[in-house]
């Protein structure tokens, strides 16, 4: 897994993925669930890795060298 995920991506990423699962404390009933989508976007952040981006050949990070 070659990193795709840029720095200001990934800083976006996370901050996003933070503000939608804070949404669990907010929403009642079943909608809380939908909260958990916010763990998509922290977890794709953190890894550095998209799996859409590497489908779609698109790469957010530094140019490599090779």
């Amino acid at each position: 897994m070659t990193p795709n995920v840029g720095t200001i991506d990934r800083v976006l990423r996370v901050i996003i993925g933070l503000a939608i699962l804070s949404l669990y404390f907010v929403l009642e009933g079943d909608m809380r669930w939908v909260a958990l989508v916010g763990l998509i976007p922290l977890l794709t952040g953190t890894v550095r890795f998209c799996p859409l981006y590497a489908l779609i050949g698109l790469n957010t990070g530094a140019k490599s060298s090779q």
